[in-house]
């Protein structure tokens, strides 16, 4: 049985999640921490569980979903899952932080591009990787069909979707994909979103006025 453990990080309120089992072998997905008292809280974690990070996830690769990338491969070194479509925005993190008025070095860490139709295994436990860009190009949904549970990154939240107006975003892409690929899952599939509450299927189905 999995577990998912959240933190909400930096400026952005952006959401961190660990997914782990009971042989305590973990994913970190979206490192968003941005300071030492964030990095602890994470670390302190992992430490009290007694967890392996095997991977590290990206839905995509927005500033406030990578501030913390760089000391996660440092500390953990394990290979970096992507979308080869957000390369680009990854490589842009530097002039993101500008814009914030945050000076960060460029990210060096080993990615292994993962794309539509890939299963990543964690310890028999199967993850789809459904490719919905239009919040980003490379934006990634990491879908759980055993325990009926995704980690959507910006893609889909509680009563709205990710922002469109951003670098290569595209309103009527991410419309389009959320539902023609999130929108046929089972309606009690939870999803844990970028940012803000979990949510579900069929609660964004009857209720999100994007997609009404």
């Amino acid at each position: 049985m999995l577990q998912i453990q959240g933190f909400v990080f930096n400026f952005a309120s952006e959401n961190t999640y660990i997914v782990y089992n009971e042989n305590k072998n973990a994913w970190l997905i979206d490192p968003g921490n941005m300071n030492a008292q964030e990095t602890q809280a994470i670390d302190n974690f992992i430490t009290e569980k007694g967890l392996k990070i095997q991977k590290i996830l990206l839905t995509h690769a927005h500033i406030d979903h990578v501030l913390g990338l760089q000391w996660a491969f440092d500390k953990f070194n394990v290979p970096v899952n992507m979308h080869q479509e957000d390369q680009e925005v990854l490589d842009m993190l530097q002039a993101s932080g500008m814009r914030f008025g945050m000076q960060i070095n460029p990210v060096k860490v080993d990615v292994e591009y993962i794309k539509e139709g890939d299963e990543l295994d964690l310890d028999g436990e199967k993850f789809k990787i459904y490719h919905v860009p239009g919040h980003s190009p490379g934006s990634v949904v990491y879908h759980n069909e055993a325990q009926k549970f995704m980690i959507s990154g910006d893609v889909l939240f509680e009563g709205s979707i990710g922002r469109t107006d951003l670098y290569k975003g595209n309103y009527d892409q991410l419309i389009e994909g959320i539902k023609s690929k999130l929108f046929i899952l089972d309606n009690d599939t939870q999803v844990f979103s970028g940012h803000g509450n979990p949510t579900s299927i069929g609660f964004e189905k009857q209720y999100n006025p994007f997609l009404k």
